[in-house]
C-alpha cells in the first residue's frame, strides 16, 4: 500500500504522515486542553496528558481529512504528500488513538469525560466537506474545537463545569470566530467559484471584515466584564491589552497577513490568560 505520493518505503511513508502535523494550528488546541485543566480546583497530570493526546488526534484527523478533500476530491491544492490510501491510514491511526484516549478517560475519570471529549473528533472529521460549506459552520469549526478543548480539559479534572470554564470557552469561540472570518476572506475568489458560502462570500469582504472586528471586540469585552465581576482573575484584563494591540495593528493588513498576525496574537492572548489563572498576580 503506497502511503506517500512522492516516494516509497517506510521513511517516506512516515514523513508523509508526519507532514499533517501543522504546529501553527495544532498547538492552540493542546494548550487549550491544559488551560481548561488548570482552571480546575485540582490538577491530575496524567489525566491532563491523556486529554491533550485526545486533542492531538482530533486535530490530526481534521488535517488529514481536510487535505484529502482539498487535493484528492476538490483539486483545490496543487500538491499533497499522502495518497488516498495514505489519507485513509492516517484517519484510521488518529481515530484509533482518539478512541483509546476516550476509553481511558471513561475508565479512569468517568463516562462524562469521554462524552465531553467526543465532539472534538466529530467536528474535526466533519469539517470538510460537510461543515466548511456553510457560513456559520465554516466559521466556528476550529473555534468550537478550541472551546471544547477547554471544557473537556476542565471536565476531565473536575467531573463538572464551572462558570469560569464556560466563560473562557465562550470567549475563545467568539474571538477565534472573528479571526476565522478574516482568514476565509483570503480565499474569497476560489470559494465563490465553488459555491463555498463563507462569511466573506455571503457578506462581501468589507462587511465580513467589520463583522470579524465586532466579534473580536465582543470577546475582549467579555474578558473585561468577567474580570470586573470576579468571574475571571483580575489579571486576565492584561490579555485584553495584549491582544487588543495586536488586533489594532492588523486593521489595514490584507487577510492572509492579518490572519498570520492574529493567530500569533491568539497564542499571546492564551499565554497571558494561562499565567493569569495559574499565578493570579493581582488577586
Amino acid at each position: 500500500m503506497a502511503v506517500s505520493r512522492h516516494a516509497t518505503g517506510v521513511g517516506p511513508a512516515f514523513s508523509a504522515l508526519a507532514s499533517q502535523v501543522h504546529p501553527v494550528f495544532m498547538l492552540p488546541p493542546l494548550a487549550a486542553s491544559w488551560f481548561g485543566a488548570v482552571l480546575a480546583p485540582a490538577l491530575a497530570p496524567v489525566v491532563g496528558i491523556v486529554h491533550m493526546l485526545a486533542m492531538f488526534f482530533a486535530v490530526y484527523t481534521a488535517h488529514v481529512k481536510d487535505g484529502y478533500v482539498d487535493f484528492h476530491l476538490r483539486g483545490e491544492d496543487d500538491d499533497h504528500p499522502l495518497t488516498v490510501m495514505g489519507c485513509r491510514l492516517g484517519l484510521i491511526l488518529s481515530t484509533v488513538g482518539f478512541a483509546a484516549c476516550c476509553g481511558w478517560l471513561w475508565l479512569s475519570v468517568g463516562w462524562g469525560a469521554a462524552l465531553v471529549t467526543l465532539p472534538t473528533w466529530l467536528v474535526a472529521y466533519l469539517h470538510a466537506p460537510q461543515l466548511d460549506m456553510h457560513p456559520v459552520s465554516a466559521t466556528i469549526g476550529y473555534p468550537l474545537g478550541i472551546a471544547l478543548a477547554i471544557l473537556g480539559g476542565y471536565y476531565s479534572q473536575a467531573t463538572g463545569f464551572s462558570i469560569p470554564s464556560v466563560g473562557f470557552a465562550a470567549v475563545f469561540l467568539v474571538l477565534l470566530s472573528g479571526v476565522k472570518v478574516i482568514d476565509d476572506a483570503k480565499d474569497y475568489e476560489y470559494d465563490t467559484s465553488i459555491d463555498k458560502r463563507t462569511v466573506a462570500v455571503v457578506l462581501g469582504k468589507k462587511r465580513a471584515r467589520r463583522s470579524a472586528h465586532l466579534l473580536i471586540t465582543l470577546a475582549l469585552a467579555g474578558v473585561l466584564v468577567g474580570a470586573f465581576f470576579g468571574l475571571f482573575p483580575p489579571s486576565t484584563a492584561l490579555a485584553v491589552l495584549a491582544f487588543g494591540g495586536v488586533a489594532l495593528a492588523t486593521r489595514r493588513l490584507e487577510p492572509r497577513r492579518a490572519t498570520e498576525v492574529l493567530m500569533r496574537g491568539s497564542y499571546l492572548f492564551l499565554g497571558v490568560l494561562f499565567l493569569a489563572v495559574l499565578v493570579r498576580p493581582l488577586s
